[in-house]
C-alpha cells in the first residue's frame, strides 16, 4: 500500500472528523479511499471509460395511473438482458416503491433508466451506477456439473478499484 499525506486547515479537518463518526468510519484513510473511489467512479462515467455496469434503478410512482405498472413491466421484459431482479412494495394505497438490478452496456443501461424514469406516473427515480470490467476468461470445473466434469464458463463483473 503506497502512503500519502496530505495537509487540512483546522475548519475541515473538523468537519472531515465529524463525518467520520457519523459514517461509522474507524480512521481518516478508509474515509480518504471511499472517497477516492467515489470520486474516480464519477470521473470515468464522465469520461464515458466503462463499457459495462451494474446498477440500480430505484423509483416511486402511482400504480392507479392508467396502465403504468404494465407499461413499466412491458419495458422492463423488452429490455430483459439487462434487467436483474426487481423488488415491489407498497407505500400506501396509490404509490408503490420499485428497485431494479440492472446490468450490461453502461449507455445501454443509462437509455433503458432514463426511458422507465419518463413514464408518466413515475416519481423519484434514481440511478445509481456502478463500472465494472468483464473477466469473460473465468472458468469453473464441478465434479457433479452437466458438462461431466468439462467445467463451464460464465460472465465475473468485476468493480472498478
Amino acid at each position: 500500500m503506497e502512503r500519502i499525506t496530505i495537509s487540512l486547515d483546522e475548519e475541515l479537518a473538523r468537519e472531515f472528523d465529524a463525518l467520520i463518526a457519523a459514517r461509522g468510519y474507524s480512521n481518516r484513510s478508509e474515509a480518504v479511499r471511499d472517497l477516492l473511489r467515489s470520486q474516480l467512479e464519477n470521473w470515468r462515467q464522465a469520461r464515458k471509460e466503462s463499457a459495462h455496469c451494474v446498477a440500480n434503478l430505484s423509483y416511486v410512482y402511482n400504480h392507479h395511473e392508467r396502465e403504468l405498472a404494465e407499461r413499466l413491466t412491458a419495458i422492463q421484459h423488452d429490455h430483459h438482458d439487462l434487467t436483474v431482479s426487481t423488488l415491489h412494495a407498497h407505500l400506501d394505497h396509490e404509490h408503490c416503491i420499485e428497485s431494479t438490478i440492472l446490468k450490461g452496456p453502461t449507455e445501454q443501461v443509462r437509455t433503458f433508466a432514463q426511458a422507465l424514469m419518463a413514464e408518466r406516473g413515475v416519481r423519484h427515480g434514481q440511478l445509481n451506477l456502478v463500472t465494472v470490467e468483464l473477466d469473460e476468461t473465468h472458468q469453473h470445473s464441478h465434479p457433479h456439473s452437466h458438462t461431466h466434469g468439462h467445467g463451464y464458463r460464465h460472465l465475473h463483473l468485476k468493480p472498478s478499484r
